[in-house]
């Protein structure tokens, strides 16, 4: 059976009451692991409570011993990848080697333009994530002092110490399903791809691809673990399942067409069933209902089974 974690969104009311509590249950639920968006805002008003991504994992690292985590994705548009590459490998220690780095390239652009971020256009967005990320792998994987120079980023015989107890450091996810560059960059970089809020269809199209361009590029397409972080509206029963949707002003049919994991129980298993034909390994489910740790306790109930 696929692997299943939980994912919420930082930026979504999260604080540390919450974030405790959900951690916790995800521990002692049994789910394999929890990861969280990095956000400061949504993409519309009204603001809610936002968690700052790398504290809330320091406390998470130190507070739980099963779980992997990490974030789904931190966008290198906020923070200089020497920083990403340093907190990483301190928290992966800190957990006894459970951190997942995921790194994403930055989207939204109501969060860059309040906090005063440049986001860039999508070309050079791109272009500065790709040497944002090979930034922080040869940190976090060369053993020699590292030397880059490009447009964003330079280095100057540079070493981060302590080396990560890991010998390659966290393993580095690529979050995106872009046809090209981010294929093409999970070949070069990642350990983990993952395919955000797409129908098993649309993610076999792309899982394929990115086997055939590591076979190309001599690596074996085994060696990288596909995950697919997806929304998830979960009923413990049908009348429940359907006053969660029309909550949302949505149908069971809009759902479907769109590849959204819902259901009860046995129809959720059922759905998971289909991605993992589709070649995933392990899905986050995105959990909204920060504060329904019941509800949560029933999803794990029904489907780790």
């Amino acid at each position: 059976m696929v692997e299943v974690a939980i994912f919420v969104e930082g930026q979504n009311g999260l604080n540390w009451s919450n974030w405790k509590r959900i951690a916790r249950a995800t521990e002692e639920l049994g789910f394999v692991g929890l990861y969280r968006s990095d956000h400061f805002t949504n993409q519309q008003p009204p603001a809610l409570d936002s968690l700052e991504l790398w504290v809330s994992l320091v406390w998470l690292a130190d507070n739980t011993s099963r779980i992997e985590f990490g974030p789904l994705v931190s966008p290198l548009s906020f923070r200089n990848p020497v920083f990403t590459a340093r907190m990483a490998k301190d928290v992966d220690d800190l957990s006894n080697g459970r951190l997942t780095l995921g790194l994403g390239a930055g989207w939204q652009a109501r969060e860059h333009e309040m906090f005063g971020f440049d986001l860039l256009e999508p070309e050079p967005r791109f272009d500065r994530f790709e040497e944002g990320v090979e930034v922080v792998y040869r940190l976090l994987r060369e053993p020699q002092p590292v030397s880059f120079a490009g447009e964003y980023s330079r280095l100057q015989d540079a070493s981060l110490l302590p080396r990560p107890r890991r010998s390659d450091g966290p393993p580095i996810l690529i979050g995106g399903s872009g046809w090209n560059r981010t294929l093409r960059l999970t070949t070069r970089f990642a350990n983990e791809w993952n395919c955000g809020f797409r129908s098993p269809q649309v993610f076999a199209r792309l899982n394929a691809r990115l086997s055939a361009l590591l076979e190309q590029a001599g690596r074996d397409p085994t060696g990288v673990r596909r995950s697919l972080a997806n929304t998830t509206i979960f009923g413990r029963d049908d009348r429940e399942l359907r006053r969660k949707i029309e909550a949302r002003g949505l149908t069971p049919d809009r759902l479907a067409e769109s590849g959204v994991i819902h259901g009860t129980g046995s129809q959720i298993v059922e759905q998971l069933g289909n991605y993992q034909a589709a070649g995933v390994q392990r899905v986050m489910l995105q959990w909204l209902e920060l504060d329904d740790l019941d509800s949560l306790a029933a999803l794990a109930e029904a489907v780790l089974a």
